[in-house]
C-alpha cells in the first residue's frame, strides 16, 4: 500500500497530540512544531499530486481491511490538488496568527492542527461514515477556535454555529444509517456500483438519503437557506481563524462534487442525477444572498464573509451544470476564491489593527499609519475578488460562463455572474473610499502592520498571482480533474479492485 496517502491525517494528528501535551507550556516549541508540520503538509500533498497524475487514484485500506468492510482513504487528482490548497492557505494563516491571535488563549496551536486532520480527512476518506468522523473533528476544533480569545460576539456566533451542526450532523447520522439500510455500504466506490441495481422500497430510501445528504453538504457550504450563519460567524473570530475557515465552506462543495458525480451519476438508475434539479437553484439564491449582504455589510470582516458567500454560489453553478466544463470551472474558482478570501481576512484585520478606536467598521476614522502598503494589499485583494483581468477570478468567472452557455438557463446564469461582479465592485469601492479617503482629523497610530502578517499576506497573494501566471497548466490540470469525476471508473477500480467489481456488477455483492 502507499503509506503516502494516511500521512495528511497522521501528521497534524501527532502534531496536535504533542501540542496538547503540552499544554500552555513553551509557547515557542508549540509554534515551531505548529509551522513546521503545517510547511511539511505541502511537500506531502505535492508527492500525492504527482502520484495521482497519471489519472489513476491511490487507495489505502487502513488496517488492511479490504473494501468495502474497512477504511478507505483514496487520493485522487481532486483530493491531491485540495490537500495542497488547504496547507498552502494554512501556512500563512498559521505564521499571520503567530503575531498575536495564538497568544488569546490557550491550545491554539493544537486545534489549529486538529482542523487540519478533519479537513484533510474529509478530502481523503472513501466512505460516508468516515466523512461524518470527519466533518465532526473538524466541526468542533472549528467550535474552539471560534471561541478562542472569548468575548461576548465569538460566544453568540459559537452558539449559533454548534446549534445548526448539531442538527446538521443529526441530519447526516439518519441519512447514511437510511442509506445503509437501503444499499448495505456506505463505501462511495461500493455506492456506485450499488445505487444503480436499487428499486422499489430501496430506491425511494436512498433517495430520501441522498436529498438529506445534499441538505447536509448545503450547510457545510453555507448554501441558500443554510448559511446564514457564515458572515456573523466569520466576522467574530480571529483573523488567522477566519482566513483558515474560508476552507470549510470548501468542504461542503468537495463533498458535493465527490458524492453525486460518483454515486448518484447519470448511470445511477431511479436516482440518477438526483441533485441536479436542486442545485443550480441554490446556487443562484446563494449568489444572491452574498450579493446583498456584501452591499449592506457594516465591517470589513463581514464584507469579506459574504464575498465568502458569493464564491460558494459561483462553484455551485459550475457544479450544477453537471457537465465536464462546468466542474473544470468549478474546481478552478475554488482555488482562486479561497486564496483571495483568505488574504482578504487577514488585509481586514491589519486595517483594523491601525483604526484607533473603529477597527475594521466601515465609519469614517482616523488614517490608517501605513496607507501605501495596506492601500495596496486592499486594491489587490479587491480587484482580484471582483474577478477582473489580469487575476485568476476574471479566467475562473470566464470559464463559469462560458460552461453555462450550452444550458437552458444561461441567461439568468451570466447575469447573476455578471450583477454579482458588479455588486463586489461597488462594495469594494465604497469600502475603500472610507478606509482610505474619508478619514477624520484624528492623527493614525503609529502602529505598524507586523512582519510575519505582511509576509502571510503576501504569500496568499503570489499565490493568486501564480495561479494566473500558470493558468494554461491549471485549467489543463482542472479539466482532467473533471473528467475523471464525470467518469469514475478509475476511482471504482481502484478503491474496490477487479474481482470485487466484477461481483458487484453480477450483483453478488448485494
Amino acid at each position: 500500500m502507499n503509506h503516502w496517502v494516511i500521512a495528511p491525517i497522521l501528521l497534524p494528528l501527532l502534531i496536535g497530540s504533542v501540542q496538547l501535551l503540552l499544554g500552555t507550556a513553551r509557547p515557542g516549541l508549540q509554534r515551531g512544531l505548529g509551522l513546521t508540520g503545517t510547511a511539511a503538509l505541502i511537500p506531502l500533498a505535492t508527492v500525492l499530486l504527482v502520484q495521482t497524475g497519471d489519472g489513476i487514484p491511490e487507495a489505502y485500506a487502513v488496517g488492511e481491511w479490504s473494501a468495502p468492510f474497512g477504511i478507505a482513504l483514496v487520493a485522487d487528482s481532486l483530493s491531491a490538488s485540495l490537500l495542497l490548497l488547504t496547507a498552502c492557505v494554512a501556512l500563512p494563516c498559521l505564521l499571520y496568527a503567530t503575531t498575536s491571535d495564538d497568544s488569546e488563549g490557550p491550545r491554539f496551536h493544537a486545534l489549529f492542527q486538529f482542523q487540519l486532520l478533519g479537513v484533510n480527512g474529509a478530502f481523503l476518506t472513501g466512505d460516508l461514515f468516515n466523512l461524518f468522523v470527519f466533518f465532526e473533528i473538524l466541526l468542533i476544533a472549528s467550535f474552539a477556535l471560534l471561541l478562542h480569545g472569548s468575548g461576548l460576539q465569538r460566544s453568540r456566533a459559537a452558539i449559533h454555529l454548534v446549534a445548526l451542526n448539531l442538527a446538521g450532523s443529526a441530519i447526516f447520522l439518519i441519512a447514511i444509517g437510511a442509506l445503509y439500510g437501503a444499499a448495505g455500504t456506505l463505501n462511495l466506490a461500493h455506492l456506485a456500483r450499488i445505487v444503480p441495481q436499487l428499486n422499489g422500497n430501496q430506491a425511494a430510501l436512498a433517495h430520501t438519503s441522498a436529498l438529506l445528504l445534499l441538505i447536509v453538504f448545503g450547510l457545510k457550504a453555507a448554501v441558500f437557506p443554510l448559511g446564514f450563519w457564515l458572515a456573523q460567524s466569520y466576522s467574530a473570530a480571529a483573523a488567522s481563524v477566519a482566513a483558515l475557515f474560508s476552507l470549510m465552506t470548501k468542504v461542503g462543495a468537495y463533498s458535493i462534487m465527490r458524492v453525486y458525480p460518483l454515486v448518484f451519476d447519470a448511470d445511477a438508475g431511479e436516482l440518477a442525477e438526483i441533485a441536479r434539479p436542486w442545485l443550480l437553484p441554490a446556487a443562484l439564491v446563494t449568489l444572491a444572498m452574498g450579493t446583498i449582504g456584501t452591499l449592506a455589510a457594516s465591517t470589513l470582516r463581514s464584507l469579506v464573509a459574504w464575498l465568502l458567500v458569493i464564491s460558494i454560489g459561483i462553484v455551485l453553478i459550475g457544479v450544477g451544470l453537471f457537465s465536464a466544463a462546468g466542474l473544470a470551472a468549478a474546481i478552478f474558482y475554488t482555488v482562486h476564491s479561497t486564496l483571495v478570501t483568505a488574504a482578504l481576512f487577514l488585509i481586514a484585520d491589519l486595517i483594523g489593527r491601525q483604526r484607533a478606536g473603529t477597527g475594521d467598521r466601515l465609519d469614517s476614522s482616523a488614517p490608517v499609519h501605513q496607507p501605501a502598503l495596506l492601500g495596496t494589499f486592499f486594491v489587490i485583494g479587491a480587484v482580484a475578488v471582483t474577478g477582473l483581468p489580469p487575476f485568476a477570478g476574471f479566467l475562473g468567472k470566464i470559464l463559469i460562463l462560458r460552461a453555462a452557455l450550452p444550458h437552458s438557463t444561461n441567461a439568468w446564469l451570466w447575469a447573476a455572474v455578471l450583477l454579482s461582479s458588479l455588486a463586489i465592485l461597488l462594495a469594494g469601492a465604497r469600502a475603500g473610499s472610507i478606509v482610505f479617503w474619508k478619514v477624520g482629523d484624528a492623527v493614525a497610530a503609529e502602529l505598524r502592520a507586523p512582519r510575519r502578517g505582511v509576509l502571510a499576506v503576501l504569500a496568499l497573494l503570489a499565490l493568486n498571482i501564480l495561479l494566473m501566471l500558470f493558468s494554461s497548466h491549471a485549467t489543463d490540470y482542472a479539466s482532467e480533474v473533471a473528467r475523471q469525476l464525470m467518469t469514475p471508473g478509475a476511482y471504482e477500480a481502484a478503491v474496490l479492485g477487479d474481482d470485487l467489481a466484477s461481483d458487484v456488477r453480477s450483483g453478488d455483492s448485494t
